[in-house]
């Protein structure tokens, strides 16, 4: 059986919005691979296993992730691979901080399979997709936001870590999930704290919280 020419991630926490994107893209994508991510762990499991994906769209509110966090981490770690963001939210500001942040490619989920389509192929050629009417991004509009520099900074297992402390766990619990001893996470959390520039997980998780999208301009 011939292998599929491409291989596109589909990372969104609605099982049914992601079956019905596989089905609907289907129909003008052929030949294409797909594979699904419903979490910021879920979709770095999948990169690690298939490192030669050929795109990721990206839904930036999913479980593990804080706005453009995962984003940030995405571009600084996978930076070969192009990603197009999928969001309800079509307003400039986040198609601009989205743009700001690494992404490829924006466009919102109310739009028809076949416009997704095309602005799929287009990113997956090299070009950037934008929605119609926002071509034309002013870049004063774009927040140089010091935060999303410092944490891209951070490794993966540092970025993981940075996850846990904002679930609330405990370092001892951390150790465990992680299978590493409480003296690691206590050292990832030092090396978390210099590059955030932070003294305390408190803070920490508070910088973090800062790329979220509740915490966008109205």
């Amino acid at each position: 059986m011939d292998q599929p020419d491409r291989s596109i991630i589909i990372a969104d926490d609605h099982p049914l919005f992601r079956q019905a994107l596989k089905q609907s893209l289907s129909l003008f994508m052929a030949d294409t691979r797909w594979l699904e991510a419903d979490s910021a762990d879920t979709l770095e499991h999948c990169l690690n296993h298939h490192p030669d994906v050929d795109l990721i769209l990206l839904d930036l509110q999913m479980p593990g992730s804080h706005g453009y966090s995962t984003l940030i981490h995405l571009r600084s770690h996978h930076p070969a691979i192009p990603i197009m963001v999928i969001s309800a939210h079509e307003d400039s500001q986040t198609v601009a901080k989205a743009m700001h942040y690494g992404a490829q490619g924006f466009i919102p989920k109310s739009a028809q399979p076949q416009q997704l389509a095309d602005a799929l192929q287009r990113v997956l050629e090299g070009d950037i997709y934008l929605p119609q009417g926002m071509e034309n991004l002013n870049e004063a509009q774009r927040d140089d936001d010091d935060i999303g520099a410092r944490l891209a900074e951070l490794t993966p297992q540092q970025y993981r870590v940075l996850q846990m402390f904002a679930e609330g766990l405990l370092n001892k619990q951390i150790a465990y999930e992680l299978a590493v001893s409480e003296a690691t996470i206590k050292a990832h959390a030092t090396a978390i704290f210099k590059k955030l520039g932070v003294r305390n997980r408190t803070q920490a998780v508070i910088a973090l919280q800062g790329l979220d999208m509740d915490n966008r301009p109205v």
